[in-house]
């Protein structure tokens, strides 16, 4: 059965235009529904009909996906009164309908995923379904060995009543480390080390899942992920 929208809304829902934009469009004979021009932005049409703008056809957009290198100083949230969004270095249609699958704090750079699939999203960040997260991370103090033990068993953070579940632990050079999780505690990354009595400097997501942050994307790039990145989630 068709769904019947008005023209206005319609042209809103599949671009970045306001309803009072789509109405000017409209009046300026921008706009054609199944080849004749429509000049009334409160005309109903059915979901059937060939929209166009322009004279570009109007389709709303399948499920996306998208890779972000977060630079510092960019905050994981569609919107904020003090601090620029991972949102504002994207340029895509509608790109408020795109919500952040697995958070980054303000201060840690690297891979954030970007998507409207809500399904897609909730196995990103659900420890259920095991998308563990790996850390590049730079530490004040030199890490001991027997950290790496102390990891693989979880550890005891602070107010928590029960340890982290396993992690990974990779001593890269005296403090610089590699981190793997399969949970997203409050700072967690952070407070572990917090919890040997170390602090990190530098805290760079490299990888979530199988999904590896791009190579070539320079902090603020972003793309979209390819088929085989987004099957990998599953």
């Amino acid at each position: 059965m068709a769904k019947f929208l008005r023209l206005d809304k319609a042209v809103s829902q599949v671009t970045d235009l306001s309803r009072a934009e789509v109405k000017r469009a409209a009046k300026a004979e921008r706009i054609t529904v199944n080849g004749a021009v429509i000049t009334d932005p409160a005309m109903k049409i059915a979901d059937s009909d060939d929209l166009c703008l322009d004279g570009e056809l109007l389709q709303e957009a399948g499920p996306r996906y998208f890779m972000v290198h977060k630079p510092l100083g960019y905050v994981s949230a569609t919107k904020d009164s003090e601090h620029p969004t991972v949102l504002d270095l994207i340029d895509e249609p509608n790109k408020q309908k795109l919500h952040i699958a697995g958070r980054l704090d303000i201060d840690t750079t690297g891979l954030v995923l970007l998507t409207d699939d809500g399904q897609w999203s909730h196995m990103v960040t659900s420890p259920r379904h095991h998308c563990d997260k790996t850390y590049y991370a730079h530490l004040a103090e030199r890490i001991d060995e027997s950290a790496v033990e102390k990891f693989a068993k979880g550890i005891w953070l602070n107010n928590e009543k029960k340890r982290t579940k396993p992690a990974q632990l990779e001593i890269l050079y005296a403090n610089e480390v590699r981190i793997t999780i399969g949970e997203g505690r409050y700072h967690q990354v952070k407070r572990m080390f917090a919890a040997l009595d170390n602090r990190v400097l530098e805290l760079h997501r490299e990888r979530i899942g199988d999904i590896a942050l791009d190579e070539d994307l320079e902090p603020g790039d972003y793309r979209p992920l390819t088929a085989e990145e987004i099957a990998s989630v599953h």
